[in-house]
């Protein structure tokens, strides 16, 4: 069940990060791939700045600055 759950809150966070990030996107089913590695990547920011989030929306946030990072990151390497 944490598995399906993680996936889902990657899922919101991959199209709120298509959002946010104008011009960054990767089309709909990228940017859901991307909030699921997001996730993870949100999880060791977070982790890395001694900051911690709880419960759904703390995981909703943390997925989505992690999705944003990555986001930024991948289009500046795209653009190299």
């Amino acid at each position: 069940m944490n598995l399906i759950y993680f996936a889902v809150i990657g899922i919101i966070a991959g199209w709120l990060a298509g959002q946010i990030m104008k011009g960054a996107g990767f089309g709909l089913i990228g940017n859901l791939v991307v909030g699921v590695i997001g996730a993870v990547v949100g999880g060791w920011l977070f982790g890395a700045v001694g900051l911690s989030a709880y419960g759904t929306l703390g995981a909703i946030v943390m997925a989505v600055v992690g999705a944003c990072a990555l986001l930024f990151v991948v289009g500046l390497l795209k653009k190299a």
